[in-house]
């Protein structure tokens, strides 16, 4: 997979070659291309805002240095993705739908976000992390390239890994221990040291449905709803 991500800000990328994801751009297993949008500026002093028409607070960034950048990597397979909390609330069900595509195109908004020209003419869907707003779209856009390629072939390493966890079939992760099986007192459940498979795979399974039905319920009612 290509992402590309378009950005005033290319520097705060710089996590991305880190880790996990780093190793997997060295390995060629994810292809991360950020592009500075200050580039495609026609304007002198690479001036990419200006005041909204019809008056208001802050700044709008303009439709030129946006039309450009974005047609400079826009292909055939590419699906762009504009990062605004107006966008439906991304989850691991979308982070699974979006790790099909070939080419991702994420545009980082900032200050008071995007000319409408843009969205109308490029995106294909808006999405948020949330409800709460941030200074601008970067953030968002870390968030759901680390979410995305913890799900390509090869990335994580053991495949199952991204397969049994938190949020897996609408489900909260259950409890996990590594050694000592005692530590301060607090001992290792018994089940998980008995080496009987299908005992530790029950437990695990009551454990995620306890603590979904806690702390997630509505999980539950949206698994029911499947």
């Amino acid at each position: 997979m290509k992402i590309d991500i378009l950005t005033l800000f290319p520097a705060s990328f710089t996590p991305l070659n880190e880790s996990i994801l780093g190793r997997a751009q060295q390995n060629n297993k994810i292809d991360i291309n950020v592009v500075d949008i200050r580039e495609f500026s026609k304007d002198k002093h690479k001036k990419c805002d200006d005041y909204t028409f019809g008056g208001g607070e802050g700044l709008l960034m303009t439709p030129q240095p946006l039309f450009d950048c974005i047609e400079s990597v826009l292909t055939k397979d590419s699906h762009v993705i504009y990062l605004s909390p107006k966008g439906r609330t991304l989850n691991q069900k979308i982070v699974r739908e979006l790790s099909r595509y070939d080419n991702l195109i994420l545009i980082c908004g900032h200050y008071e976000g995007i000319d409408q020209r843009v969205i109308d003419t490029f995106v294909d869907e808006e999405i948020s992390i949330g409800d709460y707003i941030l200074t601008g779209g970067e953030l968002p856009a870390m968030v759901l390239v680390d979410a995305v390629a913890r799900l390509l072939p090869d990335v994580l390493g053991n495949e199952n890994s991204a397969q049994n966890e938190t949020f897996s079939d609408n489900l909260l992760e259950f409890p996990q221990y590594t050694r000592p099986s005692e530590f301060r007192g607090q001992k290792v459940p018994e089940v998980l040291l008995s080496g009987n498979h299908q005992e530790v795979a029950k437990w695990r399974q009551q454990q995620s449905e306890a603590l979904t039905r806690t702390r997630r319920p509505d999980l539950l009612d949206n698994k029911d709803k499947e």
